[in-house]
């Protein structure tokens, strides 16, 4: 259960391994640094040379975040199979990372295109479009930063710590390295987030079975807590779950790459063969993510008593091990809110520096101003990923980042198509057009659905549920196609190498 008075040990474990990052990320201002330092190039990709494993814990650090580790076993641990559809979607992200990813490298490394936006600028020069796929860019992965901070918090408060000055404080020392260092920050201290999360998981599934009684124990337990909750609920999915579940991995998957935050850890390797062979080694992650949605039906094993699913892992941790063990776990757990929370900061600060503040306020400015304004930037980003989780319910950034990913899902034409024969076809008008009908598509359908993922269509009587952000994206998609047929060739023609 968590504790209601401060665990010294594990606080002093807790510290120990903060400062520790702490102090590699003031550091990480001289590390691979380039001749430049007032250059955006270095500040918010890191110089453009990340090789194959800075870049694999580069990616996989801002891609399995902190909220994961206490989100997915918190959702397996509340519904039981569906809360797995975390898999097959880190399954299927990669062979599009493999296919995508590289061209998509080559041509922001050949044009010097630092963000989403200026790769849709450069490839189509429409200004609308450009602005489009920024605003939703940096739309989407606010409440992501600021999910970032809940995960923190969990941990905080599992240390028997009260009040926001120990989360406010932990992300003034995030905001002053990364202003520091810029994506090398992050992208050092994922060596250690990495490392330490995967120690916790291998420990906890080996010995948390070991004390529950064994997986046989582990899972027949959860199947009664699931039969005695009743509903949809249960160590195998039901039938009526298997379009749903389908559907949002599909659609996790395609939006996954388009969040500045992954698209910033690929513009920040050094080749196009960086990227292919991180598609390659990223799976292993979804082993471990596999093996971290197991403690969600170990939390019913132990009978762990919490105020709230997402308290399921700092509770089971407090229950089944040492302080010291349960200080090192939520260091790093907290450290792991670090690294993509500093990251998403990073490309939402690019996106309004590339495509906003040179695109309309000061076409003229400089490399070194560049920098100045995405350093400002983001550190105005994580203040108000601050406020909104001091100030308003979480249930609010939760519905929010719910919607990030229908959101964020409808620029995928935008950016891909582009790439590819037939896509090239397309113009920015219709793709602007097929955008705004996904966005406000899919926005209505969540708020009709009390901003659930997925939305009911009654077939032949029959009701089928489907990702609310992949059936948006079709929808897109089908209106780019008729306004292009109607529109012909107005505008300019794709063209990626020119792009």
């Amino acid at each position: 259960m968590i504790p209601r008075h401060i665990d010294w040990t594990a606080l002093g474990v807790f510290i120990f391994f903060f400062l520790l990052v702490t102090v590699m990320g003031f550091w990480a201002s001289r590390w691979q640094a380039g001749s430049d330092h007032k250059h955006l190039d270095e500040w918010g990709l890191g110089g453009r040379k990340f090789g194959t494993w800075i870049t694999w814990f580069l990616v996989g650090g801002d891609f399995y975040t902190a909220y994961t580790v206490i989100a997915v076993p918190a959702l397996v641990y509340a519904v039981g199979a569906y809360g797995f559809f975390a898999l097959p979607y880190t399954i299927l992200v990669y062979p599009i990372v493999f296919l995508i990813m590289p061209k998509l490298w080559k041509e922001a490394h050949k044009n010097g295109h630092v963000t989403a936006g200026d790769i849709v600028w450069g490839r189509y020069r429409s200004r609308p479009l450009e602005l489009a796929v920024a605003v939703t860019g940096v739309v989407a992965v606010m409440p992501y930063i600021a999910l970032q901070l809940v995960g923190m918090e969990v941990v905080i408060k599992a240390l028997g710590l009260t009040g926001e000055i120990p989360l406010t404080a932990a992300f003034i020392i995030l905001a002053l390295y990364t202003y520091s260092a810029g994506l090398r920050a992050p992208a050092l201290i994922a060596f250690v987030k990495d490392l330490m999360i995967y120690i916790v998981v291998l420990v906890a599934i080996v010995l948390v079975p070991a004390k529950l009684g064994g997986y046989h124990h582990v899972l027949e337990t959860a199947r009664q807590a699931y039969e005695s909750k009743g509903g949809a609920t249960g160590l195998l999915l039901h039938p009526q779950q298997f379009v749903p579940f389908a559907t949002l991995a599909l659609g996790s998957a395609l939006a996954a790459f388009m969040y500045p935050h992954t698209l910033t850890g690929v513009f920040a390797a050094k080749s196009a063969n960086t990227v292919r062979k991180n598609a390659i080694y990223l799976p292993a992650y979804t082993v471990l993510l596999g093996l971290i949605a197991m403690l969600g039906y170990m939390g019913w094993a132990a009978h762990v008593k919490v105020e709230s699913n997402s308290d399921v892992v700092p509770a089971l941790f407090n229950d089944l091990f040492p302080s010291w063990f349960t200080g090192f776990a939520f260091s790093a757990i907290a450290i792991g809110a670090l690294v993509p929370a500093a990251v998403m900061s990073i490309g939402a600060a690019n996106l309004f520096t590339r495509n906003f503040w040179k695109a309309y306020i000061n076409p003229q400015v400089t490399a070194a101003g560049e920098a100045a304004v995405a350093k400002v930037t983001s550190l105005v980003v994580k203040v108000g990923a601050l406020v909104c989780i001091l100030f308003l319910p979480t249930q609010f950034a939760l519905d929010l980042q719910l919607l990030g990913g229908v959101w964020i899902v409808q620029t995928f034409p935008a950016i891909c198509f582009g790439l590819f024969g037939l896509g090239r076809w397309f113009r920015a008008p219709a793709l602007l057009a097929g955008w705004a009908v996904g966005i406000i598509l899919g926005s209505w359908m969540a708020f009709a659905d009390h901003v659930k993922p997925v939305h009911a269509f009654v077939i032949g009587g029959e009701s089928i549920s489907v990702y609310t952000g992949l059936f948006a994206l079709a929808v897109n998609i089908i209106v780019a196609i008729i306004v292009q047929l109607f529109a012909g060739n107005r505008g300019v023609a794709p063209n990626a190498e020119q792009a």
